[in-house]
């Protein structure tokens, strides 16, 4: 009978066993089902986010476009809208040896050969709808409307091709070590942050440029050091420095990451060769069609320019030069020259950087008591004291997710020491900074905050900008909508409730943002005195350029202290410490 019932017993036992392991399978295979297809509605959400941010940019940018531009209306010289619209005259109408030695009268061609290019190829098509827009010299000035909509159309098209696939690529990247429920969610507000980033649209489709091309190269440059594909890097970074010189923001940083590469953890020769190989040969393929263009010039018997604009001694130097390859010299240098106009002030209108706010704030005029060339060693000083740091810790520490605040950091340093610089160029500072939303800190609140505080403070210091070009009109609404889609001031105070942020962060942002609409008041309201028309701006350009200086500080210190570099200091000192107590106690012996 005790064997019948233990044999019963066993057998039940395995019954139970096999319906428990039947159930777990069963549970198992229904969890991972689930999250299959979640996983499959995280993806489709994505996507459709993603379509829905950028059906909301293409309004706000027609929005921005309906108003005004730069130079509408304003003679002489009108603005950028002509200087764009010229520069597809002069690339279209002229011999490509002529390109950089047109007059200075009429908005010279002060950009790298690749805007030329570009410039050609949209006045090829805009050429083949209406010829009069670029007739050589009698075009000047001209603002139809059907030439309008083709210029706009033209800085949407260029985006569309170049800024946002270059930047969905580079945020999928950046978040791709998240974890999948929380990668959907980071990428929506990333590409809410990147694609109507309200300083961006105000440039480019209000006051009319093509900075987003750019931007747009450099993006692919860091969608591909994130991918490990440094070579590809390479030239789509000197694409960036080959449309705007402004993308040597980003050089110093980028050359100590490709640098520190190649010898940490070990040396790797043949690793900096290749680099230095690719970014060479990039640069060749730049400026191969005005060498090939000078090269056919030459064989046609067509009549070049002997010499460049420059210095009678650069001149003289270039006379040394063998004959044959005279030509060729001279076409290089002239596009230098241009491209780097030292001839011209420390600074380009009213920019908030430290140059600008000395200047303007009344305590001592740079330009009354130093020289030209004494500003120039200044501000090329002060740019290596602010930008080395960043440098030698990416260079110590070249890890990809150090990568965009050593970018951050180094742009902040550019924009706010350098020579000549333009408040347009806060635009480079603001992209790594606002793409930081899409790394592995992006979902914090203080990161939120702090790309919130330093977007706000970009557009508000465009706003004088604005006021210029008669379309102030586009700012309201361009920052309300960032603002809420970002659930920050002023519809918000989330990120400043119950988050990571310090309480100094926290007062620093909310007495800013009461300052701001504080201005903005008086600004409407109350008109500055006789002798001070500039108040109000020289007010605006000052507090954004110490809000500016708290941004470079706060991106520095966290590229410092995520480099781990921090630790090793501490490490040292207790290190030190302890040997020198050692040494004293043997002393005392």
């Amino acid at each position: 009978m005790t064997s019948f019932q233990t044999n019963e017993e066993r057998q039940h036992k395995r019954q139970k066993d096999s319906n428990a392991a039947l159930r777990k399978t069963s549970r198992e295979d229904v969890l991972s089902q689930l999250d299959k297809i979640s996983h499959i509605d995280r993806t489709e959400s994505k996507w459709i986010a993603l379509l829905i941010v950028i059906a909301a940019g293409i309004l706000l940018r027609c929005f921005a476009g309906v108003w005004g531009y730069s130079g509408k209306n304003k003679t002489p010289k009108f603005g950028d809208f002509e200087a764009q619209r010229h520069w597809m005259e002069i690339t279209t109408q002229l011999s490509i040896t002529e390109w950089y030695f047109q007059s200075w009268n009429w908005w010279s061609l002060d950009y790298p050969p690749l805007t030329a290019y570009h410039s050609w190829l949209l006045g090829k098509i805009g050429a083949s709808i209406n010829q009069h827009w670029f007739t050589l010299y009698e075009s000047r000035g001209r603002e139809d409307i059907g030439l309008q909509m083709f210029m706009r159309s033209t800085v949407l098209l260029s985006e569309w091709l170049i800024f946002i696939p270059a930047t969905v690529l580079c945020t999928l990247l950046l978040g791709k070590s998240l974890d999948v429920r929380k990668r959907a969610k980071q990428f929506s507000v990333a590409a809410i942050a990147l694609l109507l980033q309200p300083a961006l649209i105000m440039v480019d489709h209000g006051h009319f440029q093509y900075n987003s091309v750019m931007l747009g190269f450099f993006m692919a440059t860091l969608a591909c050091l994130l991918a490990g594909r440094r070579l590809i890097a390479c030239a789509f970074f000197v694409a960036a420095l080959g449309f705007k010189q402004m993308a040597l923001f980003y050089a110093p940083a980028m050359a100590a990451y490709l640098a520190g590469s190649c010898v940490v953890p070990k040396v790797q020769p043949l690793k900096f060769l290749a680099i230095a190989t690719a970014t060479c040969a990039s640069f060749s393929a730049l400026y191969l069609p005005i060498l090939v263009g000078t090269w056919h010039s030459l064989s046609t018997g067509t009549p070049v320019p002997a010499g460049t604009h420059m210095s009678a001694g650069l001149n003289s130097f270039l006379r040394g030069v063998p004959k044959d390859l005279h030509p060729y010299s001279v076409q290089v240098f002239q596009t230098l020259h241009r491209i780097f106009p030292f001839s011209r002030g420390l600074f380009e209108d009213k920019v908030a950087n430290i140059w600008c706010t000395v200047h303007f704030s009344g305590f001592y005029k740079l330009a009354s008591h130093h020289s030209a060339e004494v500003l120039q060693h200044a501000a090329l000083t002060m740019t290596l004291l602010t930008i080395l740091p960043p440098c030698c810790i990416i260079l110590l520490r070249p890890r990809k997710n150090l990568l965009l605040w050593a970018f951050a950091s180094c742009a902040w340093g550019f924009f706010l020491c350098s020579y000549q610089v333009h408040e347009k160029n806060v635009l480079l500072p603001l992209l790594p900074t606002t793409a930081l939303l899409a790394g592995q800190d992006g979902s914090k609140a203080s990161i939120r905050a702090w790309v919130g505080f330093a977007n706000i403070v970009g557009a508000w210091s465009l706003f004088h900008l604005l006021i210029k070009d008669e379309i102030s009109v586009i700012y309201v609404p361009l920052v309300a909508v960032w603002t809420y889609l970002m659930e920050l001031p002023p519809w918000t105070l989330g990120p400043y409730v119950d988050s990571d942020l310090s309480w100094p962060s926290k007062l620093l942002h909310l007495c800013a943002y009461a300052g701001i609409a504080l201005w903005h008041i008086l600004e409407i309201f109350v008109s500055p005195p006789a002798n001070k028309p500039d108040l109000w701006i020289v007010i605006n350009i000052v507090c954004a350029c110490g809000a500016f200086c708290m941004c470079y500080l706060w991106c520095l210190w966290n590229l410092l202290h995520k480099s781990g570099l921090m630790k090793q200091i501490r490490l040292v000192k207790k290190m030190n410490i302890v040997i020198l107590l050692e040494m004293w106690k043997l002393k005392l012996k």
